[in-house]
């Protein structure tokens, strides 16, 4: 019990440390609340209107405004102090989600509404996820870096085991409102620990023009060949998960059990997902890319079992596996990108990882359903899945991306990936006139 008990203090010291400590907690927090709207939200369209198509658009309409407005969320996560980004983001969704959940609650609420707040809720995480990537490594020593991102994982798939299983409940017993209703009490709880944050200045960067900034993000994309092979890997694989998420609970509709069948496919995922936190925690690959797409190979397995389709249980089996495989994958991605990316950088750079990766998603979300309708589900999934498979075998064959290693010491890394964009790197500053954003 003591070596254990060691073992369990050794692989969470990351908490120790109090800024991150707050994160932890106040992102935590709203990871129940999040976990409970997409069983939710899934049903509450079905219920209005019953149409996957709806499902499909609803779910473009909040990715659609993370692919257009992340590039300004990572321009103005690399300009403002993050943390008061995040706060008024996570404000932001607290009343949306509040109005959402009256309208829904009184019985009011139209399929319009949805899509209203899926963008309002899209366009909040447009701002929100490159302010958080960015602000980590302000908050946790180098060394236990990729230990603080996997706890993230932790507790946001240990939120996800019983948050969609209760959704489910909820939905069937009082109505999704309820969910929408905790979800927006969970974001105040973030903001709460998130004003509690208490950081030294950083020492700003030189304010340029809008266009001039997003240029420099982008150089530092297009100078390292890694990023730009798994960014496009990200987004084709995207595809897969837009088709899980719109075939899957109608597919659970029309011939499993309903939400409460689809919630244990869920719970399935968070359990893996968990699984594969605890594993992000300890495993530290020396070149972590190759690993990170190998296991995502497999992860397709939750696509091709809703075609007969297995029954629930069955199911969850297979969307742990994949989550458990996503997660690690994130967890070692992220990391690479906190590690390797200057950290004045970083919040732009996040934003082009997002805005690629999210690219197709919106098209798949709409897209699918009308293509299953037209081509068969069968032949939708079979699709989705070898369109990801073939990305993840793909990118392994660019050096660099098999070449890349893990680095643990201090230090604010900046030097590009090769010998021409170190040069590059040397020449003043271009567009430095401000060009009134």
């Amino acid at each position: 019990m003591t070596r254990l008990l060691a073992s369990l203090r050794s692989a969470t010291e990351a908490l120790e440390e109090r800024p991150f400590r707050l994160l932890w907690l106040g992102r935590t927090g709203s990871a129940v609340g999040d976990s409970l709207v997409g069983v939710a939200l899934a049903f509450a369209v079905l219920q209005l209107t019953g149409s996957p198509a709806d499902l499909g658009l609803v779910f473009a309409a909040f990715s659609l405004p993370r692919v257009v407005f992340t590039l300004v969320g990572g321009v103005w996560a690399d300009r403002l102090p993050r943390q008061r980004l995040m706060v008024g983001t996570d404000l932001v969704r607290a009343a949306a989600q509040g109005v959402m959940a009256a309208l829904l609650i009184s019985g009011v609420a139209e399929v319009w509404h949805l899509f209203i707040l899926a963008a309002v809720l899209g366009t909040s995480s447009a701002f929100f996820t490159p302010a958080s990537i960015g602000l980590i490594p302000q908050l946790i020593s180098a060394s236990r870096l990729q230990q603080g991102n996997a706890l993230m994982s932790l507790s946001d798939s240990g939120a996800h085991i019983f948050g969609p299983l209760l959704s489910g409940l909820l939905v069937a017993g009082a109505g999704p409102g309820w969910a929408f209703a905790i979800d927006s009490v969970s974001f105040l709880f973030s903001a709460a620990f998130l004003v509690q944050l208490r950081l030294p200045p950083l020492e700003p960067a030189p304010r340029r023009g809008f266009l001039a900034e997003l240029r420099d993000g982008w150089y530092e994309v297009r100078s390292r060949t890694w990023v730009l092979a798994a960014i496009l890997t990200f987004s084709l694989s995207n595809i897969s998960m837009g088709a899980f998420q719109v075939l899957g609970p109608l597919v659970a509709e029309t011939k499993l059990g309903g939400a409460t069948d689809w919630g244990i496919v869920v719970t399935g995922g968070a359990v893996g997902g968990l699984l594969g936190g605890a594993i992000a925690l300890r495993w530290k690959p020396r070149r972590p890319l190759i690993p990170a797409f190998l296991i995502m190979l497999p992860a397709q397995l939750e696509l091709l079992m809703l075609i007969p389709p297995f029954p629930a249980p069955l199911l969850a089996l297979g969307s742990m596996t994949t989550f458990a495989a996503i997660v690690i994958s994130n967890t070692l991605w992220d990391t690479m990108l906190q590690q390797h990316i200057p950290r004045a950088s970083i919040g732009r750079v996040s934003s082009y990882d997002w805005m690629v990766s999210l690219v197709f998603q919106p098209v798949a979300f709409a897209v699918v359903g009308p293509l299953a309708q037209t081509i068969g589900l069968t032949a939708t999934l079979l699709l989705a899945a070898g369109i990801a498979g073939t990305a993840n075998s793909a990118v392994l064959l660019v050096p660099s991306v098999r070449a890349l290693a893990r680095r643990d010491g201090e230090g604010d890394p900046v030097e590009p990936e090769d010998a021409t964009a170190a040069a590059h790197a040397t020449e003043p500053p271009r567009g430095s006139v401000r060009d009134g954003r």
